[in-house]
């Protein structure tokens, strides 16, 4: 049991029935986890109010209610009204958990690209030298040995604290974690003072209804960060990079390929041998040594820059990034699978036009014998991106070939069909095949030397939805069943 008064105490709040000198059993935000004698948060999401149903809750058990607005509830209950129930989630998950956040050192990621890919450098750094890390990112929760799945790029305020709890239960000392424009909105990581927040890069992303009115709005949301951590580590290169900053009150420190940056990289290289697609390049300002990283592209570099920028803050040694770069691997973001030694096949995630233009370009840079790409589109979505993506990959890769993505509750032959109304708008070669095995299986088979095959869109993502259903779908698992089909494993 918690004290009422206790878990609200680092909120502006008044009570307007009832009091709050009890003890509640446990914190809801969820309609469908009251409990007798919670304390139930309302919340006002997109599509529903949990404000319309705080009676419900009070007659199901609940004997505090948090709202911004009246309600309607039974007499006798507790009523606590606050400007923001969202914030106050936030301030009360982190009491009713006994500040995890306090006990560890909390790095944040910003941006729009490269926030995962980063998130995993500088937790294989630090675990590389013996500092035990949590990571909370897109992908997956890592607690010690555990995997938990990821629903949201950066989890509801509860699940965040709950999360940072469990961190330090296992022994974690750090917690390095996605930062999201959506997750400072919706204040999901409000009361974290965070040791470094850093930021990667902006472009116009997660614009629309239920999401951002547009590109300021999104822009303000990410800067939001740097008034709420110690240390700002920002990339010098991005000309967002003086907004995102603005009325900060951190210290700051920047990278990039800048002279002004306080990590700048400089004589970069592409490198190009048999099971390597990387980059290397020397990194000199506040640390001076040669780095090579088994990533391809700029975007590999800026994301180790970070890595060491931030692992720098921890007086780790030069020979322990190195070690942990050349390892490290991020799960359906430009992931070497190894099944040639005459070419090269990576999953990435890129699904939409911008991420594979950004993708395609950076491996065209490596002048591979042939680039091609297998891809498909989510349906009951946009049309527009499966006629952008067509055309992107017709217009940089030698080869397209057009699969099932996520039909959901489209025809699979109706969404290929429109991906290649975009692809007609070019000179690109293609070919079509529904079931995604059986495409993965015509790229292995038809792998020339010097070929690179990027599998596009599933990344991490271990299911195929159709018609409501997800069925299991690795395309890890597809890729090995290949193989042994073929005799090659």
């Amino acid at each position: 049991m918690r004290a009422a008064r206790e878990l609200l105490k680092d909120l502006r709040y008044k009570v307007v029935s009832g009091s709050i000198d009890l003890n509640v059993s446990e914190l809801v935000y969820n309609t469908k986890k009251i409990r007798k004698e919670c304390m139930f948060v309302c919340i006002k999401g997109a599509t529903f109010d949990s404000h319309d149903v705080a009676g419900e809750a009070a007659e199901n058990g609940a004997s505090v209610i948090v709202a911004e607005r009246p309600v309607d509830v039974p007499e006798g209950t507790t009523v606590v009204l606050v400007e923001d129930t969202r914030y106050a989630l936030a301030q009360i998950s982190a009491a009713y958990f006994g500040y995890p956040a306090k006990k560890l050192k909390v790095i944040g990621i910003t941006g729009t690209k490269g926030k995962t890919t980063t998130t995993f450098m500088i937790r294989s750094i630090l675990e590389h030298a013996g500092i035990p890390t949590g990571l909370i990112g897109t992908i997956e929760v890592i607690i010690g040995d555990k995997h938990i799945p990821a629903h949201n790029t950066t989890p509801e305020s509860y699940e965040v604290q709950e999360y940072f709890a469990q961190m330090v239960e296992a022994g974690c000392k750090v917690a390095v974690m996605e930062v999201s424009s959506q997750g400072l909105k919706l204040h999901r990581t409000a009361g974290i003072q965070f040791d470094i927040g850093i930021f990667t890069n902006l472009a116009p992303d997660h614009i629309g209804e239920n999401e951002h009115a547009s590109f300021e709005e999104y822009m303000e949301c990410k800067s939001r960060l740097f008034r709420q951590c110690d240390l700002g580590i920002v990339n010098a290169d991005d000309s967002h990079c003086s907004d995102i900053l603005k009325g900060h009150t951190c210290r700051v420190e920047t990278y990039g390929f800048s002279e002004k940056a306080d990590f700048r990289a400089t004589d970069l290289k592409l490198v190009n041998r048999p099971g390597f697609l990387g980059v290397d390049y020397h990194v000199s300002g506040l640390m001076d040594f040669d780095v090579e990283i088994d990533m391809p592209g700029r975007f590999s570099v800026y994301n180790s820059l970070v890595a060491i920028a931030v692992c720098h803050q921890f007086d780790i040694p030069k020979e322990d990034m190195l070690a942990a770069l050349e390892v490290v691997q991020t799960k359906g973001r430009i992931e070497k699978v190894k099944v040639s030694d005459d070419f090269t096949l990576m999953i990435d995630y890129a699904h939409n036009a911008m991420s594979l233009e950004s993708l395609l370009t950076t491996l065209k840079e490596y002048n591979p014998k042939r680039l091609v790409c297998l891809f498909g589109c989510g349906g009951n979505r946009s049309k527009l991106r499966r006629y952008e993506m067509g055309e992107v990959s017709g217009n940089l890769a030698d080869l397209t070939v057009i699969t099932s993505d996520n039909p959901r509750f489209e025809e699979p032959q109706a969404i290929i069909d429109d991906i290649r109304t975009g692809i007609a708008k070019t000179d690109g070669k293609y070919v079509e095949i529904i079931d995604r095995k059986e495409a993965i299986r015509y790229v292995i088979e038809h792998g020339r030397p010097g070929d690179v095959i990027v599998l596009a869109g599933k990344g991490h993502e271990d299911y195929q939805e159709i018609c409501g259903v997800k069925h299991p779908m690795d395309e890890r698992v597809l890729i090995a069943e290949v193989l042994e089909e073929l005799g090659r494993k």
